[in-house]
């Protein structure tokens, strides 16, 4: 819940300006009344827009909620589901998010579903559990995963300046796609699973080598210039 018509502007055409690497896909999630206003001014082929949330009924009385069909009316490809600030605050449960995840991939909108644990579930040595949980939810009703991202974002280190290293983060993913080829079978491997915790312009190319993070769901370092050092620590 961050932005105006000014601030998104300025982010948009950014991108715009910027020589982006051919071989990186971006994609960019401003506020729901902002939607419309990214994908106009938007001139880049490998950018797309994404929608914070969206709701698991076509249309109706659900005042203040968004259908994948009018995110698709928009020219919006994407949304995110289950995004810790979503089951944290709003509290939404698995099953919830599992459902608007179906509901909007069988109605032509790609996903970036959000895993994670808080800190507390990282002490207790559970943060695996937590994910398999939150993934399995998904897994039950959903067969075909080839436009859902998975991004593993660590609860307690969104917004705190501590991230999880590399390695941990590497580990982290190993663990989730090995659960996932449990679940979904060989297309486990070609699931994209995205790091997301505190990712910034200095720390991003840390993470290059590492075979199960395929890119980044970025917070804060989003909104500033350095974004552009994010996607091009990618190359």
């Amino acid at each position: 819940m961050n932005g105006t018509k000014d601030s998104i502007t300025k982010i948009v055409e950014n991108l715009n300006s910027t020589d982006l690497p051919s071989n990186v896909e971006v994609v960019i999630a401003p506020p729901a009344p902002y939607l419309a206003l990214a994908v106009q001014l938007n001139k880049q082929k490998t950018v797309e827009i994404s929608a914070q949330n969206v709701f698991n009924k076509a249309s109706g009385a659900y005042t203040g909620e968004i259908s994948a069909d009018q995110l698709k009316d928009l020219g919006v490809a994407w949304t995110l589901t289950g995004h810790s600030e979503r089951r944290t605050i709003i509290k939404e449960s698995d099953e919830f998010i599992a459902e608007k995840t179906k509901f909007a991939l069988d109605n032509g909108v790609s996903v970036i579903l959000c895993i994670g644990e808080t800190l507390e579930e990282r002490k207790a040595g559970v943060t695996i559990d937590v994910c398999a949980r939150q993934l399995d939810a998904v897994s039950k009703i959903v067969s075909d995963w080839s436009n859902i991202v998975v991004a593993y974002e660590p609860v307690w280190a969104i917004g705190t300046g501590l991230a999880a290293t590399p390695e941990d983060a590497q580990d982290t993913h190993k663990q989730i796609r090995a659960h996932l080829s449990k679940t979904i079978g060989a297309q486990a491997d070609s699931v994209r699973i995205l790091y997301g915790g505190s990712v910034n312009g200095k720390n991003a190319p840390e993470f290059k080598d590492k075979a199960d993070v395929d890119g980044f769901l970025v917070g804060g370092a989003s909104l500033k210039p350095e974004f552009v050092d994010i996607i091009k620590s990618r190359l």
